[in-house]
């Protein structure tokens, strides 16, 4: 007998939530309906996921039997059961246009405002690019934390080129990692959008100047650079912010948050992030004016 499940994305529908696609693929594949949960519907189960800890709990009282909850924003150590996790995701859900996974999970960096060596642990295989797009997708978001960093991800790259996909890492690419060979490599690349790179403290600077040296040098196309920069210490920022630019790369300011705290940025933080990132604003009006 088929039921019915209703999925409540928590943090919204900007961007697909591949551990709802998962379930949803599961569920379907045992005759059971799946759709996003409607307050006037009533579900035999109901799954709310978070994957960010600063977003707002859903509290719908949903009409239903039994409500799971996962994702790193309840509980950092929060995994899909493997039966679950093995599925090829249901896009339909989100109706995407591109396929979305993990080459790699871990990361060899401990910094300390990041969640994932506590979640993913050390650099690991996932997946392959094939598993990832299946029959019918030839471009994919893939959200490596470093797959600069792994023999398996450096492999998958080649395979990415063989096979002709586009692809976006819109986790970034570690510049520490990125030397003449790798540049040649990822000049090969189809790329879906700019490279991205992160510049989140005085010590990456050198790092990114030097590989987007190299990648330009290797004519990797397109020459755009999309440069994460984490807003801690407001001067400081100001000055990679600056040298991001001077570089003729594209900043997107992220305010830091204490993640096992849970604070707020402080609104100067959140300020400076806002002219970073409206970027017509950020190449026209100086910080001064614009306070």
């Amino acid at each position: 007998m088929s039921g019915r499940i209703g999925l409540i994305d928590v943090d919204g529908h900007n961007f697909p939530n591949i551990a709802m696609m998962k379930i949803s693929a599961w569920h379907k594949s045992q005759g059971d309906h799946v759709e996003f949960a409607n307050i006037c519907e009533r579900y035999d189960m109901v799954y709310k996921s978070k994957v960010f800890t600063f977003s707002p709990d859903d509290e719908t009282c949903m009409n239903t039997d039994k409500t799971i909850i996962g994702g790193t924003g309840y509980n950092v150590k929060s995994k899909l059961p493997e039966q679950i996790d093995s599925m090829f995701p249901d896009y339909t859900l989100y109706n995407c246009d591109h396929a979305y996974g993990f080459l790699t999970r871990g990361c060899i960096r401990k910094c300390p405002w990041c969640i994932v060596p506590e979640k993913e642990g050390k650099i690991r295989p996932d997946s392959t690019i094939e598993k990832i797009c299946g029959d019918n997708y030839k471009s994919a978001i893939l959200m490596d934390n470093n797959v600069l960093a792994s023999d398996h991800g450096i492999k998958q790259i080649e395979e990415i080129i063989k096979l002709k996909i586009k692809v976006d890492f819109n986790q970034g690419l570690d510049a520490r990692l990125i030397d003449n060979s790798i540049s040649k490599l990822l000049s090969k690349v189809k790329w879906l959008h700019a490279i991205r790179l992160a510049c989140d403290s005085p010590e990456m600077m050198e790092p990114v100047r030097k590989a987007v040296e190299l990648l330009r040098w290797n004519n990797v196309k397109p020459q755009r650079f999309f440069v994460y920069t984490m807003i801690n210490n407001i001067p400081e920022s100001i000055e990679r912010l600056k040298f991001i630019k001077g570089l003729y790369c594209e900043p997107f300011a992220q305010p830091y948050r204490d993640f096992k705290k849970n604070t707020e940025p402080t609104r100067e933080q959140k300020d400076l992030a806002r002219w970073v990132n409206q970027t017509a604003i950020f190449n026209s009006v100086p910080l001064e004016e614009y306070r």
